[in-house]
């Protein structure tokens, strides 16, 4: 129950007590402190939090997204580009909609129209991970009752839909031929500025994504330990200020040293080692397989290509992820496809 007092000061005390909680505001008009009083008693109605100070105006989904979205900037947590793009197609496609409006039957044909645009399974899957994200960040950060429950529903209701699933592992490898083909195709056209077949093979080498080979430095190189430094490597949990300290060898067929040699005598570069934006680097890689017939080889692949190369070399779980950087097994083994006739071969070499 509300009660709401005049203090000698002429400015009003708002008071509520109910269901067992407490709470007490001062307004100076009489008007605010009514209208408060109301708006706790509702909040301790829905169970929403009354003890921490509630951000105004948060009546619709894109207030929340840009209430976490300002959040995370605070806490010096900037978003990334896949979360950016989800969390702008989420106030595109329903941010006009009132928390209290999001239900199971708004998520689902949300998840149905980005279907029908074109999104796979695991792109939908992300989206309607963020939407829980954000009513969660929400609910436990600034006490706002957000539909969660919802979601939750709509989750399985996508998925019996088929609408929302995992990402199909990729198992694919080039073949040498492949490879050597690509290392022609390069090499024979001036029209690409960035060493294109050194790249490719330093990716092998290295196991390194192509941002990953785009941004280390020359002050990155230790030319006495033959190490690389590559800096804000991609994590799921930590990216910024994840450096990790990568040896330049020579195990996949391809000499990671060498090459950064090779590049060295060939740039003028003092900056980055391949001064190159990554989505050329993937774009020429795209077209060069298009001109050469190529089917279904994407530049990643490469760095599956170098994890398998790593093992099949003789190397140790946690030695392959001192190259790749991959922190345990279950993400390491995604990226490892060792074929049958590399374990005949090892077998046989047992043998003698």
């Amino acid at each position: 129950m509300a009660t709401i007092v005049k203090l000698p000061s002429g400015s009003w005390r708002a008071q509520v007590r109910r269901n067992g909680r407490y709470v007490s505001k001062t307004f100076k008009r009489r008007r605010d402190a009514d209208g408060w009083a109301v708006d706790m008693e509702r909040r301790i109605d829905r169970g929403e939090s009354v003890s921490k100070a509630r951000p105004k105006h948060l009546n619709t989904l894109s207030d929340l997204v840009d209430l976490h979205i300002a959040d995370m900037h605070e806490s010096r947590k900037p978003l990334r580009r896949s979360k950016s793009y989800s969390l702008n197609k989420l106030k595109l496609d329903i941010g006009h909609m009132r928390i209290d409006q999001i239900d199971r039957e708004t998520v689902v044909e949300f998840g149905r129209n980005r279907s029908h645009e074109g999104a796979g399974p695991p792109t939908i899957a992300m989206d309607i991970s963020y939407l829980k994200t954000i009513l969660l960040h929400a609910k436990a950060v600034h006490g706002v009752h957000t539909p969660v429950e919802e979601i939750n529903l709509a989750r399985v209701a996508l998925n019996r839909l088929g609408l929302i699933g995992k990402s199909r592992e990729r198992d694919r490898r080039p073949s040498q031929e492949e490879l050597d083909d690509l290392f022609e195709f390069f090499d024979a056209n001036e029209r690409y500025r960035a060493p294109m077949s050194r790249i490719v093979r330093f990716a092998i080498a290295t196991a390194m994504r192509q941002s990953e080979i785009c941004s280390i430095q020359w002050d990155d190189v230790d030319m006495r330990r033959r190490i690389v430094t590559v800096r804000d490597r991609k994590d799921p949990r930590q990216k910024d200020g994840n450096h990790q300290k990568v040896p330049l060898v020579n195990l996949t067929g391809y000499d990671a040293w060498e090459l950064i040699n090779e590049q060295r005598r060939a740039s003028n570069s003092t900056g980055r080692v391949f001064p190159h934006n990554p989505r050329s680097i993937g774009t020429a890689f795209r077209r060069a397989c298009a001109d050469l017939n190529i089917e279904d080889l994407h530049f990643h692949d490469l760095r599956h290509e170098g994890t398998s190369r790593l093992f099949e070399a003789g190397l140790k779980i946690q030695q392959v992820a001192l190259v790749t950087g991959h922190k345990d097994w279950k993400m390491l083994k995604r990226y490892t496809h060792l074929s049958a006739d590399t374990i005949v071969a090892l077998a046989s070499a047992n043998i003698r």
